[in-house]
């Protein structure tokens, strides 16, 4: 009976978003893995977010059924990377198959998702650079979704490497720092952040109850709508996304306008 109201609940969500404006570019912030597992009392932190990444394919699936184009999901921050050794060894671990499961595995082929990851690579372990590369090279002529993993990602430390990397571009090209200082725009910046060649987020999905984008894309969300959920991420449904964007329709954007 539950099962049969769940489906009547997805078709009149589905029928009221009919022919509404759907975000081009989602972003998520799969919070409360550690929480789930806790408040469960299902095991370690571990379980949760094991939980949580079988959640992800799910969601990929829904997003290309609705045709929406670009996904961005937060698996891991440079904040986590603190975190408890042990822990994150095994976070670590999940991601890694996680993108190999989605980028290389039986199915990647078949379902045409072209994966790219952002973030302070360089702070990663060997072996999850190893992973992304594989699993970019191996998707690299996909184009039916284009989903952006960010790992070991941190919004203020983005925009840190990307004057890093505006200043020493504009050095190698003879500017002076008095120079670039005068003639700088803000799309100078743009041009050198990890996500260059994306377009900005449209909504902005974060799941747990928590209502702070924790330092997320902080330069792209500037005019993007935001989204906030109790549901702990290992337990977000279909329906959960769908109100998502029901919300999303119901707004009126402005742009800073």
């Amino acid at each position: 009976m539950r099962s049969m109201l769940y489906r009547l609940y997805e078709r009149r969500l589905l029928r009221e978003l009919a022919g509404g404006p759907l975000p081009g570019h989602v972003g998520v912030i799969l919070d409360g893995n550690r929480r789930y597992a806790a408040e469960r009392g299902i095991g370690e932190a571990s379980v949760g977010h094991a939980a949580g990444a079988k959640r992800i394919e799910p969601f990929l699936v829904w997003c290309q059924e609705l045709g929406i184009p670009y996904v961005t999901l937060w698996l891991l921050s440079t904040e986590n990377l603190s975190r408890d050794d042990t822990e994150i060894a095994r976070l670590i671990s999940i991601i890694e198959d996680t993108i190999h499961r989605i980028g290389v595995g039986e199915q990647a082929g078949q379902r045409g998702w072209r994966l790219t990851a952002v973030g302070a690579l360089d702070l990663l372990p060997d072996s999850t650079r190893r992973c992304l590369k594989e699993a970019e090279e191996a998707t690299a002529g996909h184009d039916r979704l284009r989903v952006q993993v960010a790992v070991g990602y941190g919004g203020r430390q983005e925009i840190t490497d990307a004057l890093r990397s505006l200043l020493a571009d504009r050095a190698a090209q003879g500017f002076t720092l008095a120079e670039v200082a005068e003639e700088l725009e803000p799309q100078d910046i743009g041009d050198h952040l990890y996500t260059t060649g994306l377009p900005d987020p449209d909504l902005i999905i974060r799941t747990s109850g928590e209502v702070r984008l924790s330092g997320f894309l902080l330069w792209q969300s500037a005019h993007s709508e935001f989204y906030f959920c109790d549901t702990y991420w290992p337990e977000f449904r279909r329906i959960d996304f769908l109100r998502a964007l029901r919300d999303y329709q119901a707004r009126s954007r402005r742009f800073g306008r």
